[in-house]
């Protein structure tokens, strides 16, 4: 589905400020020593000044220097718990990471709707991503399997773990939804033994999937074939990453025969996060939640 132009946005569908709630857990990725292909002793730093921007208003935390990555876990609710789980990951070009705007502001709104959520901080800035380097596959399939592995514990069905991410966050997406059974490390314990295969997948702004001068072309590497899962895409035509990120993937998914839903609207720029604003593109969320219900992930009563 694509949506060229604005729609109509009823109060019901407005999205309330958030109230940040309180990370449950914060589990590293990694065992002690453990840590694959990383020698740097930098320490973690929000890099945001006076200067930066306001995104909705309000400043972003811009993390670098993870050297250490985790998954702050929050619950949903139990009242309403759909059991599904979702790993979310943050975009920041893999030099930093926008931790609230695209990390725990989006688990607020997922715990909102009955899903699960972990929040990961993945190592910025690397050597290099996928696939020249594999620490953020590494990460994000530890991410994946961890959550996994404590789903009896946070109430979550295996079979109904999804990962979301955004920009940078969005290309990890994509990398996990194609390589999630890559071989990135050596198995460390449980975990390692179950799937990184995410059973869907949310895509926000994606960017680094396609480069000039043909925008149009994806790498073999980031290339869906038919065991990518079902996967939602969100996008403005004006984004200066180049909204040809989400086109040319999705067309891909059309190709490879998985289910795919894209919304690409006339404005919004980037890195909006769900913090919303005048422009419809900022509510997403309410299109990305009617999606897992169609999917059947979410049930159709649940709120």
């Amino acid at each position: 589905m694509r949506s060229l132009i604005p729609f109509a946005i009823s109060a019901a569908c407005v999205i309330l400020p958030i109230q940040l709630l309180t990370a449950q857990q914060v589990l590293p990725l990694w065992p002690a020593g453990s840590l694959p292909n990383t020698s740097s002793d930098k320490h973690e730093r929000d890099t945001t000044t006076d200067k930066d921007h306001l995104v909705g208003g309000k400043r972003v935390i811009r993390l670098t220097d993870v050297t250490n990555p985790t998954m702050a876990v929050y619950p949903a609710p139990a009242t309403d718990n759909t059991r599904v789980g979702v790993v979310v990951f943050p975009g920041g070009g893999y030099t930093h990471l926008a931790y609230d705007l695209e990390g725990s502001e989006v688990c607020e709104w997922l715990n909102s709707i009955g899903v699960g959520c972990a929040a990961v901080k993945y190592r910025v800035p690397g050597a290099g991503h996928y696939p020249e380097h594999t620490e953020d596959l590494a990460d994000a399939q530890r991410a994946v399997r961890m959550m996994r592995q404590h789903a009896t514990e946070w109430k979550i069905d295996p079979a109904r773990v999804g990962v979301l991410g955004f920009s940078a966050g969005g290309h990890l997406v994509a990398v996990i939804s194609n390589h999630a059974s890559e071989s990135t490390y050596k198995d460390l314990d449980a975990a390692d033994q179950l799937s990184a295969r995410p059973a869907f997948a949310i895509m926000i702004y994606p960017g680094g999937l396609v480069k000039a001068p043909d925008l149009m072309k994806l790498p073999p590497a980031l290339t869906p074939g038919n065991t990518a899962p079902p996967t939602f895409l969100v996008q403005a035509e004006d984004d200066p990453v180049h909204v040809e990120n989400t086109i040319a993937y999705y067309l891909a998914l059309k190709n490879a025969n998985v289910p795919a839903e894209m919304h690409v609207f006339a404005k919004g720029g980037h890195g909006y996060g769900l913090r919303p604003t005048e422009l419809p593109v900022t509510h997403w969320p309410q299109l990305a939640a009617e999606w897992l219900r169609m999917q059947g992930f979410i049930a159709p009563d649940a709120k």
